[in-house]
């Protein structure tokens, strides 16, 4: 298969879950690929993918230009730009504390505006940006206010971006999941049970029946960099239909 043979991407917070998957299967098809993580991370999935895998902290400005600078001169101009790194910590709004709030908007927010902007100079012309954001930003989900928000914010840049980059022919998108069975469950600091928990919470309310994989995710994502070449601007959703008010039919008795 080399159905991205030539192309050559980068995946910030590829280290695990959604963004390893997206590296997989770029790799499967012949792509070219630079994958980032924190060090802790970073280690572990060299195992799997070697020295494609670079250290990079996106909660730290001068890592994001040092790895601006590495992608130069490693790959030159790339056909996809993914920002996938994130962070989520379940609180009660009325136990946000100004430090939790700070690292949820430092990753999440700043680190991905200031990655997508000292990246996306070597985006090419015809090639992508996908953010990842979450259906919790339209969903009101208890705990989730500052994550929500800060996921909300880069559906709003996508949308700036996507109109500013029209005249490079860059299109920049979004891809937003749902419960997805990723090693942390979106949620590091959570203990196994608490991520049990979840995932049979979203089996329960997800309306098709299941959560779902970081593998389809990738697919929404790949389709969002190569395939929508008439797409700009948007947020996919990919959350078995959690997030668009459908509800699964009633079963009746005979």
């Amino acid at each position: 298969m080399s159905a991205y043979a030539g192309k050559q991407a980068v995946i910030v917070g590829g280290t695990h879950g959604i963004g390893l998957a997206t590296a997989k299967l770029l790799l499967a098809g012949g792509a070219e690929v630079l994958v980032t993580g924190r060090e802790a991370s970073a280690a572990a999935a060299r195992r799997e993918l070697g020295e494609r895998v670079v250290a990079s902290d996106i909660a730290d400005l001068g890592a994001i230009a040092a790895l601006a600078e590495q992608v130069r001169a490693r790959l030159g101009a790339i056909d996809l730009l993914f920002i996938n790194a994130g962070v989520a910590e379940l609180e009660p709004f009325d136990r946000v504390s100004e430090a939790s709030y700070d690292r949820t908007f430092a990753v999440n927010t700043r680190g991905a505006f200031f990655t997508a902007q000292r990246l996306a100079p070597l985006v090419r012309e015809g090639g992508a940006i996908v953010f990842t954001t979450s259906i919790a930003s339209i969903t009101g989900t208890p705990g989730m206010a500052v994550y929500s928000a800060s996921k909300a914010a880069l559906g709003a840049f996508a949308k700036v971006m996507a109109a500013e980059l029209l005249p490079r022919g860059v299109r920049v998108n979004a891809v937003s999941p749902g419960f997805i069975r990723t090693p942390t469950m979106g949620t590091a600091s959570s203990t196994p049970e608490e991520r049990a928990a979840f995932e049979r919470e979203g089996d329960a309310v997800t309306p098709m029946g299941r959560i779902g994989t970081p593998e389809e995710v990738a697919r929404a994502v790949l389709f969002l960099a190569f395939a929508a070449t008439f797409t700009t601007g948007t947020e996919l959703y990919v959350d078995g239909g959690l997030g668009q008010q459908i509800s699964p039919p009633q079963q009746h008795g005979h």
